[in-house]
């Protein structure tokens, strides 16, 4: 195998990979150095030495090894500062979420997605873009929504209390073994009270009342529930657009429908958009842009 040898890499490795799999991120390494006419290898420690890393690229080739999170960031990255046009990128994927890698065709296996970085092309791909400069790369998916969201933070708060949250002056029972056994009596005689509804663990509650619109037209309306949306760039500028309403009975057909801009409003709800769950919003735009950014893929 004849690798090319005309091209200055810049090669950021994210430190997720570095810990989970060093071996893979060893053997990438290896194999675009042996390569590549030059290649500087960088090791972040944290997200914003990862931004600095890759605004100081100069004329270096960007190759990202690291997992679907890094590959978005470093895509959100160059969009914000409105350099992805002209910049192509390359991706080596290691790590546990590699699924949006293996979507957009980059190869799994460690030498097999370092030689891609050598010897592939580049192709321009569509990109969806918020309101607020989010990206999506592959898709974007509203699950149904709960019926009651435990708060993160008091179960946090909760389990930080510990045995030791109540260490006032008047509770030493671990300094006195007789007011220990008194409390676990009591412990025992008193039945335990239920469960306040607000620590259930959450459930899968009625579907979501979401208005759809696709360049202007109103696909969906508050008036029909519905069990999962999804937007997808599908290529040709515009986004296939997929909505699974309610089934009564039988199974509904899908509701379909393409387009450049895509608003999904309603009640707050959450999606999912490439490796990360965002939200809760009331509303959100995407707009395809097309051709938005450069991915080196196998030939």
């Amino acid at each position: 195998m004849t690798f090319a040898t005309s091209d200055q890499l810049l090669v950021v490795i994210d430190p997720i990979a570095r810990r989970m799999d060093g071996e893979s991120v060893r053997i990438a390494k290896d194999v675009l150095s042996a390569g590549a006419a030059r290649t500087k290898v960088c090791l972040p420690e944290d997200p914003e030495e990862f931004a600095r890393v890759l605004a100081r690229r100069g004329s270096r080739r960007p190759v990202v090894i690291g997992d679907d999170h890094a590959l978005v960031r470093t895509v959100s990255l160059l969009h914000r500062q409105r350099e992805l046009a002209g910049c192509a990128l390359s991706v080596v994927p290691v790590g546990s979420a590699v699924s949006l890698a293996r979507s957009l065709g980059v190869p799994v296996g460690a030498v097999a997605a370092a030689r891609a970085v050598l010897e592939g092309t580049e192709r321009r791909l569509d990109l969806l873009v918020d309101e607020s400069d989010g990206v999506v790369l592959g898709s974007l998916r509203i699950p149904p929504v709960l019926a009651r969201e435990a708060s993160a933070a008091d179960s946090e708060s909760r389990a930080g209390a510990g045995p030791g949250a109540d260490s006032g002056p008047d509770s030493g029972a671990s300094a006195r073994p007789w007011l220990r056994t008194c409390q676990s009596l009591v412990r025992t005689l008193v039945p335990a009270r239920p469960l306040r509804p607000a620590q259930s663990v959450p459930g899968p509650a009625g579907p979501s009342r979401l208005r759809i619109e696709v360049d202007g037209e109103i696909l969906v309306d508050l008036d029909q529930p519905v069990e999962a949306v999804s937007v997808t760039p599908d290529g040709s500028g515009t986004a296939a657009v997929e909505v699974r309403p309610v089934s009564v009975g039988a199974e509904a057909s899908p509701l379909l429908a393409r387009g450049r801009l895509v608003t999904v409003s309603g009640a707050d709800f959450r999606y999912r958009a490439d490796a990360a769950v965002s939200g809760p919003v009331r509303r959100r735009t995407w707009t395809v842009w097309e051709e938005a950014w450069r991915l080196t893929l196998p030939r």
